[in-house]
């Protein structure tokens, strides 16, 4: 039997005079919650809420709250099927003890309205004191407060049991609360409302689960649309699970309706080399297709990697789609296409150099095809790189190709590319040749005089057409390349001979620019040998920081007949027999040691050691910002025979 309501009252009086009762056990969890409310000073005697948010308030609490409201109000529906016409009220509140929602009879809810047990009333521990949704708040755990439990007087006639909502990870989401006559309550009712939180929280995580998938479905649908590639997978049985809208674009089918479908229901008949290259379970990577789509075709670049369990199974299909044009991009980027030289790099102060570069910079200006002309070694392909990175291709592909390099019967293939079956060996699907590679960008020919006439007549007409056959094709390539030409040759003497074509070598040479040997340009030889000395010893892990003049002296005398090229050669060398930091005379290559300046005629009727030493005293004028002292010093000469050659090679 349930006490009477005077009882209650006697007791609830006993219990805040004294904190006990005789014949009461009072739990730990209420003792504790009266305490905390005692040191609030809280009244005792408080009937009504005093914590209302306003309806704008209230109605941004549930849209912050709207999952939870939507999961627990199922659960709340049904557990008031057992509730209904009992006197019970059921309430849903936040993580801060505002209440969200309630149900019950209309007759009950009005009568706890007179405390404002309503919706956007909080029933906090230090607003109302110990309730059980207030306690289950701060405790963290289910609890039921009994009649005299509570601590302020507006509640001494009901019972309360409620249940902390959890999500997947612990955080307290809200509280479920079943409140009604004291009289009605067993503890069975915490129970109910125990069993309802663990419903309400099973669906908050089906429901977090399905929006996760949600999302990242929604990621991975977006990712795959954002692809520049087309992406396909499919099953085990080549049936499709997903199609980006670019992988419908290259095999002809809507991927909205693909789901589902196997291949062959999708393309049209003609594609059973695709299919079958697809079923077969091996790894492809960038194998060539054509694709017969219901209206046309198109090129495709395949990769294919199979899915598979841990005892083998084919599970599918990841497909990855790229158009030729997009697989040739890549492949240019992959080969390292690309310029890395600038005029910056090109070494050398002297006037001849300086005349050649000014002439490149112009030309790099132009779109005009260009003739490089020099000796080997004198750094073409330098101003080659230099020209393609100054100019408006200077973000597309730079390819270079040295013609005296490929066998004759290679000139064609690599040049201007093939169809499968095209010889014996062809690459399955053919393969690009670098006009198509450079397309959009520049193509270096160097030892351009070495060419066989035959290629020369395909070169001329692709350079006049600018569309290209690839070799055992038909059908006509369109590029948009620019050529730059280069050769150790005098191609107006192979003309001459005929060795060279005259139109080619009026197409090539719209601008020609003449890069001249290092014997005539001596005094860019010290800037030369330190920047080498200073590259070498980086790459060789060394300490050379300087040279002995002695081994300059000998540096400047020397023909170079193989230029700037050899010149890198003999330092690199003797970087690498030199001990300590300093480059040594003895260090150098024994055919400079010994070489003999006065068999060097450097022009028509000078002498070699007058070039040499008008070559030092420019150098050591440069090196000293024109002091006259410190060169004499240097020469070991005296200024005033300083002062005559000053004069007599007009340096002063």
């Amino acid at each position: 039997m349930y006490p009477e309501r005077s009882e209650i009252t006697r007791i609830w009086k006993a219990l805040r005079k004294n904190g006990e009762c005789e014949g009461i056990n009072v739990p730990t969890i209420i003792s504790s919650s009266w305490e905390r409310c005692r040191q609030l000073n809280l009244d005792p005697m408080k009937i009504h809420c005093n914590k209302i948010l306003s309806p704008d308030q209230l109605e941004e609490r549930i849209r912050e709250n709207i999952i939870l409201v939507e999961q627990a109000m199922a659960s709340m529906k049904d557990l008031y099927r057992f509730t209904r016409r009992t006197g019970f009220v059921l309430v849903l509140t936040d993580k801060e003890g505002y209440i969200l929602k309630r149900l019950g009879d209309e007759d009950v809810l009005e009568f706890v309205s007179t405390v404002n047990f309503v919706e956007g009333g909080k029933w906090t521990e230090d607003i109302m004191g110990t309730n059980a949704i207030g306690t289950a708040l701060i405790e963290r755990q289910p609890i039921q407060v009994f009649a005299y439990e509570h601590y302020c007087a507006g509640s001494f006639f009901t019972t309360c049991s409620a249940s902390p909502i959890f999500d997947s990870n612990q955080n307290l989401l809200g509280i479920l609360d079943i409140t009604g006559p004291y009289n009605l309550a067993n503890h069975h009712t915490l129970g109910m409302v125990v069993a309802a939180t663990r419903s309400i929280e099973r669906q908050l995580i089906l429901f977090d689960s399905y929006q996760q998938s949600e999302t990242e479905n929604m990621y991975k649908n977006i990712i795959m649309d954002s692809v520049s590639d087309g992406i396909l997978t499919l099953d085990h049985e080549l049936r499709v699970t997903h199609a980006n809208g670019l992988a419908g674009k290259f095999l002809g089918f809507d991927n909205n309706i693909a789901k589902g479908k196997h291949l062959k229901e999708l393309l049209p008949s003609g594609n059973e080399y695709f299919i079958s290259g697809i079923a077969d379970n091996k790894k492809l990577w960038n194998e060539p297709f054509i694709i017969k789509r219901y209206k046309d075709i198109s090129k495709v670049a395949v990769s294919s990697t199979p899915l598979t369990a841990g005892d083998g199974r084919v599970l599918g299909k990841v497909i990855i789609l790229q158009a030729m044009k997009q697989y040739r991009q890549m492949l240019k980027r992959a080969m390292g296409a690309s310029a890395t030289i600038g005029f910056e790099h090109i070494i050398g102060g002297s006037q001849s150099l300086n005349g050649a570069i000014e002439r490149a910079k112009v030309a790099a200006y132009s779109d005009s095809n260009v003739l490089l002309q020099g000796e080997s070694g004198v750094g073409k392909e330098m101003f080659a790189q230099a020209i393609h990175k100054n100019s408006n291709r200077s973000q597309e592909p730079f390819f270079a190709i040295n013609c005296a390099a490929l066998p004759r019967e290679l000139v064609s293939s690599e040049l201007f590319g093939y169809e499968e079956g095209a010889f014996t060996g062809a690459r399955r699907g053919g393969n690009p040749g670098k006009f198509e590679l450079a397309d959009q960008g520049t193509l270096f020919l160097d030892e351009i005089g070495e060419m066989p006439l035959d290629i020369q007549a395909v070169l001329l007409r692709v350079l006049e057409e600018g569309s290209l056959i690839r070799l055992g094709g038909r059908e006509l390539t369109p590029v948009n390349v620019r050529v730059i030409a280069a050769t150790n040759k005098n191609l107006s003497e192979e003309v001459k001979k005929g060795k060279f074509r005259a139109d080619l070598f009026y197409r090539l040479g719209v601008l020609m620019i003449e890069i001249p040997p290092l014997k005539n340009r001596k005094e860019d030889i010290p800037d030369l040998v330190e920047h080498f000395i200073k590259a070498f010893s980086r790459k060789l892990n060394k300490d050379v920081d300087s040279i002995e003049d002695r081994a300059v002296n000998k540096l400047l005398s020397y023909n170079w007949p193989g230029n700037v090229r050899e010149l890198s050669n003999v330092i690199e060398r003797a970087i690498t027999l030199t001990q300590g930091s300093v480059l040594k005379f003895e260090n150098l290559e024994p055919d400079i040691m010994q070489y003999d300046e006065d068999s060097f005629v450097a022009g028509a009727q000078s002498k070699p050691m007058d070039n040499v030493e008008e070559v030092m005293i420019r150098t050591y004028l440069k090196k000293y910002h024109g002091n006259k002292t410190r060169v004499a010093k240097e020469l070991g000469i005296a200024r005033s025979s300083l002062y005559r050659k000053l004069d007599k090679y007009s340096l002063s």
